[in-house]
C-alpha cells in the first residue's frame, strides 16, 4: 500500500509559478506510475499528468501540456508538479494518486492523497 502526501499549494496571481510535490511511503512506490488530478468546484476529477515508474515517459492533459511539468525522484519517493504561467481556470484541488490500472482516469488510480488547494487569482 502507498500512501500521499501532497504540498506546495496556495495562493497566486495569474501567470505565476507553484511547484507541488507528493510524499509517498510505502515499498511499492518506484513501482507504480503516478499521476496528477485536479477537481475544480462544481466539475469533474479530472486527470492532469502522470509519468510512468523510470520518469522516461510522460502524458500531459490538453489543457497543461507547455505549461505544468511532471517529475519524479524514486530515491526521495516524491513527485512534482511544476506549474507555470497559472491561469484562473487552473484553480482547483490537486490530487497525486498512484495508478493500479491501465488508463489516465479516477477509476485506474487505486491511491490518492488528501489534495492540496491552488487557487489563482486575476
Amino acid at each position: 500500500q502507498v500512501q500521499l502526501v501532497e504540498s506546495g499549494g496556495g495562493l497566486v496571481q495569474a501567470g505565476g509559478s507553484l511547484r507541488l510535490s507528493c510524499a509517498a511511503s510505502g515499498r511499492t512506490f518506484s513501482n507504480n506510475v503516478m499521476g496528477w488530478f485536479r477537481q475544480a468546484l462544481g466539475k469533474e476529477r479530472e486527470f492532469v499528468a502522470a509519468i510512468n515508474w523510470s520518469g522516461d515517459n510522460t502524458y500531459y492533459a490538453n489543457s497543461v501540456k507547455g505549461r505544468f511539468t511532471i517529475a519524479r525522484d524514486n530515491a526521495k519517493n516524491t513527485i512534482y508538479l511544476q506549474m507555470n504561467s497559472l491561469k484562473p481556470e487552473d484553480t482547483a484541488v490537486y490530487y497525486c494518486a498512484a495508478r493500479t490500472g491501465y488508463r489516465n482516469d479516477v477509476d485506474s488510480y487505486g491511491y490518492w492523497g488528501q489534495g492540496t488547494q491552488v487557487t489563482v487569482s486575476s
